[in-house]
């Protein structure tokens, strides 16, 4: 069935409607899919916090890219993946509404089909995530019905003004256009309600806004006077929350209320255990600088962060629940359905701070953060060991369990190399004649980092000056003078590592277990 004519009696808004036909119902196709997406988010603001439509695409959309995909994001959008994520599918939810619209015009009943098809497929999404309730799912179905009525809605009243020589009352072109603009206020006013309700119910919770972190029982060290080198532009020893880095595969920031937060010890165990909020904050908690880093951080990168954080380790847990010979892997599950693999070896040993953290630079941890709990473990890559939001830790072992990032090709064990980076001056910046100061950062976490060495253009290395550790599970500041002559330099860096070992030279790309190679800027000196 083809698109009916108007008559040309009408005019105004509605001549401007019967020459336009198709604009007008993509643009009422529009308008439909934004007022299912936003009453789908309003009521998961109010049911449903951690799991909306859109966060349940979104994090479907994650779990099925290519590994290749999602570094991609990672490198070009560092940690604007998520909103380039949002942003990506907001361009196709324009595009199949736009569609939708078009086809229900032109053939009653195809454009309903392509909403509705939209919309299971926002349901399918929302049943396939770890976090999905019945009041998920019902959101989810609303969003559905709301895009399919409206649509049916909106392009019905189009075709009755196109088609009839005495529109009746309501029905002219002109009464399509007062809906669209009727409908377009209301979606605008939910718009801004749903904006308000999300932000309220994504902000800290009551709960950790009245939380008072306990004592540590075991003080973090202090940081030696030694440590901040004062060379300006150079990374701070310790990094902001607001500023530090959040790589992880949710969409939606999970809320999670600590007094129905449990922690279960399941799997290779004599005992399993089940650990409360309550039973977590009376445990004799330690305090610890421990630097942590995405194992997606190109050479140079900033996607690593020191902090303060306070916890009950790992092994005092693990030693309750007795874990059966043979185990050698703890996988750790987050609220969301994330997975990290870590070596049990690792969580038991008594030289290692691996902790359940609560606390992050003297605060409660910011819920994108993990709060109310995430786990630490010094000297391994947060694919392997970071998980936040934690819920539960299952003793099993490496060959019989692969954790999320293990099933898409990066590797099972992820020790953090030795890496070094250059802060001041930046890559490309114009500097002045002769002596010139250089400034950055070296890591090791566990082994500690033992020296620094600069080169310009290729010549002989020369040591910088390291500044004191605070331990050697966090990055060390370091600075050095050299001489520069007018014109364009390269500029590199290394360290190594308190055992002895040189940093690895050889380029190589962060899949599948960190990248490698040397830090090496272009300056140019100059008058």
């Amino acid at each position: 069935m083809g698109v009916p004519t108007g008559t040309g009696l009408s005019t105004g808004t509605g001549t401007r409607v019967a020459r336009h036909p198709h604009w007008w119902a993509a643009a009422a196709g529009v308008l439909s899919a934004v007022a299912g997406v936003l009453s789908g988010e309003l009521l998961a603001g109010l049911a449903s916090p951690s799991l909306s439509p859109v966060a349940a695409v979104g994090s479907a959309v994650v779990d099925f890219a290519p590994p290749a995909a999602k570094e991609w994001a990672i490198q070009t959008f560092g940690t604007g993946d998520k909103t380039f994520l949002v942003s990506a599918i907001g361009v196709v939810l324009v595009a199949l509404g736009a569609a939708s619209g078009v086809l229900e015009l032109r053939r009653p009943g195809t454009g309903v089909g392509l909403a509705a098809l939209i919309g299971v497929a926002g349901i399918a999404a929302v049943a396939s995530r770890s976090l999905v309730s019945p009041l998920a799912l019902a959101c989810a179905v609303v969003a559905a019905i709301v895009a399919v009525a409206m649509v049916r809605w909106l392009i019905g009243r189009l075709r009755a003004g196109l088609s009839v020589i005495e529109p009746e009352p309501g029905l002219s072109r002109r009464g399509f256009v007062r809906s669209m603009a009727g409908s377009a206020i209301v979606v605008a006013l939910g718009a801004v309600f749903t904006a308000v309700v999300r932000g309220t119910t994504l902000a800290a919770s009551a709960a950790r806004e009245a939380l008072r972190l306990p004592a540590p029982s075991s003080s973090a060290p202090s940081i030696p006077p030694n440590a901040d080198l004062g060379v300006p532009g150079v990374t701070a020893l310790v990094t902001p929350n607001s500023s530090f880095y959040r790589i992880d595969t949710a969409l939606v920031v999970p809320s999670v209320d600590p007094d129905g937060w449990r922690l279960q010890v399941t799997g290779m165990v004599e005992q399993p255990v089940a650990l409360s909020w309550q039973d977590l904050l009376a445990k004799p908690l330690i305090e610890r600088y421990v630097t942590i880093a995405c194992v997606s951080n190109e050479v140079g990168g900033d996607l690593i962060g020191n902090a303060r954080w306070l916890g009950w380790p790992v092994r005092e847990l693990l030693a309750q629940a007795r874990p059966k010979s043979g185990a050698d892997m703890v996988l750790s599950r987050s609220v969301d359905g994330f997975t990290a693999g870590t070596p049990l070896e690792t969580l038991m040993d008594p030289g290692v701070d691996a902790i359940l953290a609560i606390g992050m630079n003297g605060e409660p941890l910011p819920p994108e953060h993990g709060f109310p709990v995430r786990m630490i473990v010094p000297g391994l890559y947060g694919f392997v060991s970071a998980t936040k939001w934690v819920t539960e830790l299952k003793l099993t072992t490496f060959a019989a369990e692969q954790a999320y990032w293990s099933t898409r090709g990066w590797s099972d064990h992820g020790p953090i190399k030795t890496s070094s980076r250059i802060d001041v001056p930046r890559d490309g910046a114009r500097v002045g004649v002769g002596t010139v100061t250089l400034a950055g950062v070296a890591w090791a976490q566990h082994r500690g980092v033992s020296a620094v060495e600069v080169r310009v253009d290729e010549g002989v290395w020369q040591p910088a000056t390291l500044g004191t550790g605070i331990s050697r599970d966090t990055w060390y500041q370091w600075s050095a003078k050299v001489q520069l002559t007018s014109g364009r330099h390269q500029v590199s860096v290394r360290a190594t590592d308190g055992t002895g070992a040189l940093q690895v030279q050889q380029a190589a790309p962060p899949p599948p277990n960190g990248a490698t190679g040397y830090h090496t800027i272009t300056i140019e000196a100059g008058a």
